[in-house]
């Protein structure tokens, strides 16, 4: 009788192990969806200008599963100077897989731009990040398509609970181009491709949690070139005379 008790206990101790594993590994398998949308008074790309005196309104949505990610991003200038009006100018699909091992995270992908009015640009990327002090960040991104250059972005971020799960967000980081394209050159000197350190960005925002799934994020930003070069460079492509922009927005995101 004993051994029958002790042998039920036993049975019953591994079912239950075995039932709350399943469970962990269902959740952590478990499909995941974002969608954010963002109203943001410039649209400010690598320091460059892409939009003027308007509004911009970006929705992004993202399905992940596994550690593979897909994104779907796009831009809508309410009031595009090159039609005189409210104009859908870009979509952007990203497909990646993130890897985290101990406090490395690893990321590749592959980016897709779908511009109006321009050629569409296609680049791959890779970056090493650690969750750590200040989340260092190092991203590559190599375009495919035309005018085939590098871009390597350097960023920090720190995130520090306020009061009831807000969070103040802060981030900066750096980028250097490194062009191979003959057509990719410096502003004021055709014959020399662009190899510079570029733009800066630093920026800072609130998050606030609302219901279950639901989040608001003000923000603010400031880009600005890092070398004389880039100035000129970042003034001849940005739809202004300037080269450092000051903006700002707020996305509503919703996980789940």
């Amino acid at each position: 009788m004993k051994r029958t008790i002790k042998r039920y206990l036993a049975i019953t101790a591994v079912a239950v192990l075995a039932g709350h594993t399943l469970a962990h590994a269902e959740e952590a398998e478990k499909p995941t969806a974002g969608l954010d949308l963002g109203v943001f008074s410039q649209y400010i790309w690598r320091g460059f200008e892409l939009s003027k005196d308007s509004l911009v309104i970006q929705p992004s949505l993202t399905l992940g599963y596994k550690g593979v990610s897909l994104n779907v991003w796009g831009n809508l200038d309410t009031n595009n100077e090159v039609y005189g009006g409210a104009k859908y100018n870009e979509t952007d699909l990203t497909l990646s897989y993130s890897k985290t091992l101990d406090i490395i995270k690893l990321t590749g992908g592959y980016i897709y731009y779908a511009l109006d009015s321009t050629t569409d640009s296609q680049e791959v990327f890779g970056s090493v990040g650690l969750t750590t002090l200040l989340n260092p960040t190092i991203s590559i991104y190599r375009e495919i398509a035309h005018q085939p250059a590098w871009y390597i972005n350097v960023g920090v971020s720190h995130s520090q609970e306020l009061v009831d799960k807000i969070t103040l967000d802060l981030a900066a980081s750096a980028g250097y181009y490194i062009s191979d394209d003959s057509s990719f050159t410096e502003a004021n000197n055709p014959n020399e491709k662009y190899r510079q350190l570029h733009n800066g960005l630093i920026s800072t925002g609130l998050t606030i949690p609302f219901g279950e799934y639901f989040s608001v994020k003000p923000t603010i930003a400031y880009s600005f070139p890092l070398s004389s070069k880039a100035k000129e460079y970042i003034q001849s492509v940005s739809l202004s005379d300037d080269s450092s922009f000051f903006y700002g927005g707020v996305t509503v995101s919703m996980a789940f």
